[in-house]
């Protein structure tokens, strides 16, 4: 077999993202890490590096109080590192350095969920590191600017907070600085609003960042009198953009019904839709929690697992099938439900090639949760299903809400979460990947035989 078949994209980048964690596992088993004198078990320091390079947020330890400012710059580095992807990194570097970026990191690229068009690939790079740092910026003004005026945080903390809170928001990792999330925070809206903002448009993904920059540079050229470029909106800004205020408006609406006489009893109207729309948007997938969800109804955790199965947008930093394969389910379904013999959206006819890949990104996601949820209740059967299946869906989806277990789970149970965010994080996107790049054509058919369905 040849070096560079078995090194292909989606191999590299798994591979890439194993490295990172393992060199992060050893960084934070450093002494200098933690804020006992002592080295960090190899266990929550693996947990921890798999959750930050995973994007999800799901802890064993303290983020503030077990973790030193240098294990915790640790920490927000992996979570940099890992939302910005292995060889979208690589590729920028090269492109810094050399000016051109392989074929193979393109391919690579695609691999990690960031497939563009081969002409504006350093284009799309420069791109997303622009928006990245912009984004992050803003809201780390915004939130240390708060935290020093209102709450009291010396201002060298209020920035390191305000930073730490920004990165982890964009990178939809849900890694808090606090004990409690931003529990402290849910009576500030000057504090959940602006990381709701970095969390939805982190998880938006590049095709809709894309689409919002090339839509304002048109109208800026109009306002400046010149003629602009028009562009029809892609199928799939169209679909992300739809779906993302669909989810967000219907979670909220639930939310709001399901917990106001529940965690969000004693709120002040505006308190209480700003909380219902903070939950609706952390579960796609930031996993900060401005609730205690070991308190929540069970209609919320239902809804809440149903959120961050389906995620965010594509290659993106969210987690989860993503909000176009959700997108293209359903419209299959209602094609079959009208019997209509194509499944189109919005005036676009949708390839059969789409609908299987959707289907089988889902399917293998809800193998991963089936199997996660039966291997934590054989191994830790003191805790509820509705806990365990919170749990293993939060690790899949790379979201990091918990209701509260994941310090006390056993250990194999925490190695099996670890597997489960590796995948979430690494496995939809190379397994599509695989799909997309590989079709096989035989030179025969068999013949045709339906059998019964339903």
């Amino acid at each position: 077999m040849k070096r560079g078949h078995f090194l292909g994209p989606a191999r590299l980048t798994a591979v890439g993202f194993i490295l990172l964690i393992l060199v992060g596992t050893l960084l934070l088993m450093l002494p200098i890490s933690a804020n006992v004198p002592q080295w960090t078990p190899f266990l929550p320091a693996l947990f921890t590096a798999t959750s930050a390079v995973s994007l999800t947020g799901l802890v064993v330890e303290d983020t503030g109080t077990y973790w030193t400012p240098f294990g915790q710059a640790v920490i927000i580095a992996l979570i940099q590192l890992g939302g910005l992807g292995i060889m979208s990194l690589a590729s920028l570097s090269g492109m810094l350095l050399t000016g051109r970026i392989s074929f193979k990191a393109r391919r690579t690229m695609a691999a990690e969920g960031r497939a563009v068009a081969s002409g504006g690939i350093r284009h799309a790079l420069l791109l997303t590191l622009m928006m990245t740092l912009i984004c992050e910026a803003t809201v780390a003004v915004f939130i240390g600017v708060r935290l020093a005026t209102e709450h009291g945080v010396a201002p060298g903390r209020a920035v390191w907070e305000g930073i730490f809170h920004a990165i982890s928001a964009f990178n939809n990792a849900g890694f808090s600085t606090y004990s409690d999330s931003v529990i402290s925070f849910a009576a500030d809206g000057w504090i959940l609003i602006p990381l709701a903002f970095a969390l939805i448009v982190g998880g938006l993904g590049y095709p809709m960042l894309a689409e919002f920059v090339r839509r304002a540079r048109a109208r800026l050229t109009r306002w400046r009198g010149g003629t602009p470029r028009i562009h029809r909106m892609s199928m799939t800004a169209r679909m992300t953009l739809g779906a993302t205020a669909f989810l967000l408006l219907g979670g909220t609406v639930v939310f709001f019904l399901s917990e106001g006489s529940g965690v969000l009893h004693g709120m002040p109207l505006d308190q209480k839709l700003i909380n219902a729309f903070f939950m609706s948007a952390s579960p796609r997938t930031a996993g900060f929690n401005a609730i205690d969800y070991g308190e929540a109804h069970p209609l919320t955790l239902m809804v809440t697992d149903i959120l961050m199965f389906i995620g965010g947008g594509s290659a993106g930093t969210a987690g989860g099938i993503k909000v176009t394969t959700a997108c293209v389910l359903g419209a299959a379904m209602i094609s079959e439900f009208l019997g209509r013999e194509d499944t189109s959206i919005g005036h676009r006819r949708l390839p059969l090639s789409t609908f299987r890949q959707a289907l089988a990104l889902t399917a293998a996601g809800m193998i991963v949760v089936a199997v996660g949820v039966a291997t934590l209740r054989i191994w830790d059967p003191e805790f509820t299903a509705d806990q365990v299946t919170f749990e293993v869906m939060s690790a899949f989806a790379t979201v990091g809400l918990s209701t509260g277990i994941t310090a006390s789970l056993s250990a194999p149970s925490q190695l099996m979460l670890c597997l489960i965010m590796y995948v979430g994080r690494v496995g939809p996107t190379t397994f599509v990947a695989a799909l997309a790049a590989r079709t096989i054509s035989l030179r025969y058919r068999f013949p045709e035989e339906r059998p019964f369905i339903g």
